[in-house]
């Protein structure tokens, strides 16, 4: 049984953590459990940079805090400016004693309304929850969940770049 710390106590992070990790080693059992760590950068992240300090920062503050896990995972959210749109995206950092991987998530682009808020100062989940009238959508399908009706929640989206950023762990001797 490998031990996994996922640095989040957001549902969502956790079972994207859980299912990535399951993916890529169908063979092996985790005990993943989610414990609250700080990011050390901004409760909205707004650059790729500052969101993948997140993920990172949130993988070594787990490090430090809880002792002789297996893997340590960090997920951070962010946003960032292009030209005038604004695209959101997130990052996966995992860290195990010996190695780590990373990777991040495709993008989307945010409609105006959205947008409008989060330069007054919302974090993109209270601005979904404004815009679409929802309540915590961030636990739940987040922005990519709502604007692809479903078709894509958050969970899923997370997923992936889990599964990505652990080929270091399952290539062990190309990494």
């Amino acid at each position: 049984m490998k031990k996994v710390i996922i640095a989040s106590k957001n549902p969502v992070k956790i079972q994207a953590a859980k299912n990535g990790l399951e993916q890529m080693f169908p063979n092996q059992e985790f005990e993943c459990m989610g414990v609250s760590v700080q990011s050390n950068v901004s409760d909205q992240p707004m650059s790729d940079e500052e969101t993948f300090r997140g993920a990172k920062n949130r993988a070594d503050n787990a490090v430090k805090t809880y002792k002789d896990a297996d893997f340590y995972i960090g997920i951070e959210g962010g946003i960032a400016n292009i030209e005038t749109e604004m695209q959101a995206f997130a990052w996966v950092f995992i860290k195990s004693k010996e190695k780590y991987g990373k990777s991040r998530t495709g993008t989307f682009f945010l409609p105006k309304q959205v947008v409008d808020l989060i330069k007054a100062g919302k974090e993109l989940g209270e601005a979904d929850d404004i815009v679409f009238k929802r309540d915590n959508s961030k636990q739940k399908s987040g922005a990519v969940g709502i604007l692809t009706g479903g078709t894509i929640n958050r969970t899923g989206y997370y997923t992936e770049a889990v599964i990505l950023a652990l080929i270091p762990f399952k290539n062990e001797d190309l990494y």
